[in-house]
C-alpha cells in the first residue's frame, strides 16, 4: 500500500490531510517564516535556510523576502536563481528551475490541481502535476504558471501571463493563455550588444 506522498509525487490522487504530509508542511512553514524574517545584512543565514527548506540549490541564488512554498522538499533550483517578492510555489508535485533563471514580482507556480468533481473534491482529494522550468529564462511579474507545464531555455515570459501549455525554447510568450509571440533571433542580440555599448560611452 502507497502512502499519501508517494501518490502525491506520482501526480495520483491523494488526501492531503496525511500526518506526514502535514509534518512535511509544518516543517516548510517554520523554514519559510524564518527565511521571511531575516534582514539584507543576513545573507549567509539566508542562504543555509534555503539550503535546509529546499530539496536542491545551485550557487548564487536569492529569494526576496516575502518568499513562500509548500513544501520545498519537493522543488529543485540551480544557479544564480533569483526571484523578487512575494514568489509563491506550491511544490505539491516536483518543480525543477534550471540555472540564470530570473523571476519578476509575485511569480505563482502551481503544481496543484484539484478534482472538477464538486462530490470527489470535497471528500479532500488532491493531485498535482510537474512544472519545468529550463535555463536563461526571465519570467516577468504576476505570471501563473500552472500544472504540468514544461518552460524550455532561453525564454522570456511576458507579465501577467497565465501559462497553461509548455513553451519552447528560445522564444518570447505573452498572455492569457500564454502563447508564443516569437522567436529570440540574431536580432535581438545585435540590438543589447549597441545597447551595451552605449552604457560603456557614457
Amino acid at each position: 500500500m502507497r502512502t499519501e506522498k508517494e501518490k502525491m509525487l506520482a501526480g495520483d490522487l491523494y488526501i492531503a490531510h496525511d500526518p506526514e504530509l502535514r509534518k512535511d508542511f509544518k516543517r516548510a512553514k517554520k523554514l519559510v517564516r524564518l527565511y521571511n524574517h531575516t534582514t539584507e545584512d543576513q545573507k549567509e543565514e539566508r542562504q543555509r535556510l534555503a539550503e535546509k527548506l529546499l530539496k536542491k540549490t545551485g550557487k548564487g541564488i536569492h529569494l526576496e523576502p516575502p518568499f513562500y512554498i509548500d513544501y520545498g522538499g519537493n522543488t529543485e533550483v540551480g544557479d544564480n536563481f533569483y526571484t523578487n517578492y512575494e514568489c509563491i510555489i506550491l511544490d505539491i508535485a516536483n518543480v525543477k528551475i534550471g540555472n540564470n533563471v530570473l523571476f519578476g514580482p509575485r511569480v505563482g507556480l502551481y503544481t496543484a490541481g484539484h478534482p472538477i468533481d464538486a462530490i470527489i473534491r470535497n471528500e479532500g482529494y488532491e493531485y498535482g502535476k510537474p512544472i519545468a522550468i529550463g535555463d536563461n529564462v526571465w519570467i516577468g511579474g504576476n505570471v501563473v504558471v500552472n500544472p504540468g507545464v514544461t518552460i524550455g531555455s532561453n525564454v522570456v515570459i511576458g507579465s501577467g501571463s497565465i501559462i497553461t501549455k509548455d513553451i519552447p525554447d528560445n522564444v518570447i510568450a505573452v498572455g492569457n493563455p500564454c502563447h508564443v509571440l516569437r522567436q529570440i533571433n540574431s536580432d535581438d542580440k545585435k540590438y543589447w550588444e549597441l545597447e551595451k555599448e552605449k552604457y560603456f560611452k557614457e
